[in-house]
C-alpha cells in the first residue's frame, strides 16, 4: 500500500504554525525572549497535533514537520534549549502526545532540514551549525517518533569523490539518534542516485529517491533501476519524492514544482510498493487528495480501518468503518452496537488503515482473537515504522 505523504504546511485547512526572527528576540529581554519563544512552541506542539488529527481524517499517512518547529532553536545568538523555557517540561510532553497520536494513527512523521545543512562543507563553521541542526532536529523526532531525517548530499566542489568521502567522514560527529534517522536525497544539479548508491551501501544510509530530481539530473540508471537500488537500501518503510514541473518537461525550469502532480509523472514501478510517497506541490493537502484520486482512476479512495474502542467498563470493542469519528458518534449515541450500548462511554484508543474492506473484516477477526492483554499491548506499541537500532 502506497502512504501518500504531506510536507510542513496546508494550503486551505485552516492549520498554522508560528515562528519568529532573531530580530525580533534579540530586541527583547532575555527571560521575555524565552517566554514568548515558549509560547511559540507551545503552539507549534498543538498545532502539529492538529496536523496529525487531519491527516488521520483525511487518509493522510506521512507528514513532514517544519524544520522551524521549535523557532530559531539553534541561532548563534538567540538559540535556547528546551529546558531554559518557562514551560519546557510542557513542550516536551505536549510533542510526545503528538508521537502516541501517531503511532495510535499509524502515521508517519518526518523531518527535510533547510539547505544550508551542508555534511560535506569545506569550512568548519557550517558543518558544526549543520550538526546543531541535525541533532536538534533528531531530539524532537525522537520525542514524535519520527524515523527520517533526511539532507542532501551537499556540494561537490569540484571533486565529487573528495566530497562525498567528506560527508561520509563527517556522520561520525552526528549522535546515534540522528544517525538512526539520517537519509540521502538526490538532488536536480549535483548528486544522481547513481552518485549517492556507493555511499548509501557503504555506510547504511538509505536513500530518498526523488524520481523529478533525476529527471531533471539523470544518469546512467533508469527510474526502474534507481527505484530497485534505492529500496535496497532501506532497513523500514523506504520512503520516495514526487514533483511535476511547473511548466512542463520542455519548459525552461523544469526543477520547479507544480501545484499539482501530473499522475503520468508516477512512476508505474512504484504503484504496488509499501512504500511512503511524499507529495511536494505547492497546493499542499489539495494535491495529495488529488493526486489518491488520480491514482484510483478519478474515484475517492475507499479507506476502510479497523479500530478499538474502550468502553466505560475497561473492556475493549472491536469494529471496521471507513469513517471511523462518525462510527464513534454513533457508537456513543447508542446506535452503533449493542455491546457498546450499555457500556457508555466508549473512547477510541487505536485505529489502522487497510486498503479494502476484505481486508479490514480479516485484521478485525485476527484482533478479536487476541487476548486482553495482547489488545492492550497493541495499543501501547502498535509497531510504526521506526529507525533502525544500532
Amino acid at each position: 500500500m502506497i502512504r501518500l505523504g504531506l510536507c510542513c504546511m496546508f494550503r486551505d485547512a485552516p492549520i498554522k504554525f508560528v515562528t519568529t526572527t532573531a530580530t525580533a528576540i534579540s530586541k527583547m529581554k532575555r527571560l521575555d525572549a524565552l517566554a514568548k519563544l515558549s509560547r511559540l512552541c507551545l503552539t507549534n506542539a498543538d498545532a502539529l497535533h492538529t496536523a496529525l488529527q487531519f491527516c488521520a481524517d483525511n487518509g493522510i499517512g506521512c507528514f513532514r514537520v517544519n524544520s522551524q518547529i521549535l523557532p530559531i532553536k539553534t541561532h548563534p545568538t538567540c538559540g535556547y534549549a528546551v529546558n531554559d523555557l518557562p514551560d519546557g517540561d510542557e513542550i516536551i510532553r505536549r510533542f510526545q502526545e503528538c508521537g502516541q497520536f501517531a503511532r495510535t494513527h499509524q502515521l508517519r512523521t518526518c523531518f527535510h532540514p533547510d539547505q544550508f545543512v551542508v555534511m560535506n562543507s569545506p569550512r568548519l563553521d557550517v558543518v558544526e551549525k549543520s550538526v546543531l541542526e541535525l541533532e536538534y532536529q533528531g531530539q524532537v523526532a525522537e520525542w514524535i517518533g519520527a524515523d527520517v531525517i533526511n539532507i542532501h548530499g551537499g556540494g561537490a566542489y569540484g571533486d565529487k569523490p573528495k566530497a562525498l568521502a567528506e560527508f561520509a567522514r563527517n556522520l561520525e560527529l552526528l549522535s546515534p539518534r540522528v544517525r538512526s534517522r539520517l537519509t540521502v536525497e538526490n538532488d536536480d544539479k549535483t548528486y544522481t542516485p547513481a552518485d549517492l548508491l556507493p555511499i548509501c551501501n557503504a555506510t547504511g544510509i538509505p536513500l530518498v529517491y526523488d524520481v523529478h530530481h533525476h529527471r531533471c539530473h539523470p544518469d546512467a540508471l533508469s527510474v526502474e533501476q534507481a527505484t530497485k537500488k534505492a529500496l535496497a537500501t532501506w532497513d523500514r518503510e523506504p520512503m520516495f519524492h514526487l514533483s511535476s514541473p511547473m511548466d512542463g518537461w520542455d519548459g525552461k525550469k523544469p526543477e520547479r514544482h507544480h501545484d499539482f502532480i501530473d499522475v503520468s509523472d508516477f512512476p508505474d514501478c512504484w504503484r504496488r510498493k509499501q512504500i511512503t510517497v511524499e507529495v511536494e506541490a505547492k497546493a499542499k493537502e489539495i494535491a495529495v487528495e488529488k493526486l489518491r484520486m488520480d491514482l484510483n482512476n478519478g474515484k475517492p479512495e475507499s479507506r476502510w480501518f479497523v479500530y478499538l474502542l474502550r468502553c466505560a467498563d475497561g473492556s475493549l470493542y472491536t469494529g471496521i468503518s471507513n469513517d471511523v469519528p462518525r462510527r464513534l458518534k454513533q457508537h456513543n449515541a447508542g446506535t452503533a452496537s449493542r455491546y457498546t450500548r450499555s457500556r457508555l462511554p466508549a473512547v477510541l484508543v487505536y485505529q489502522e488503515i487497510q486498503a479494502s474492506r476484505s481486508l479490514a473484516l480479516k485484521r478485525e477477526l485476527a484482533i478479536k482473537a487476541l487476548s486482553k492483554q495482547e489488545k492492550e499491548l497493541l495499543i501501547r506499541d502498535p509497531k510504526p515504522t521506526g529507525p533502525r537500532s544500532h
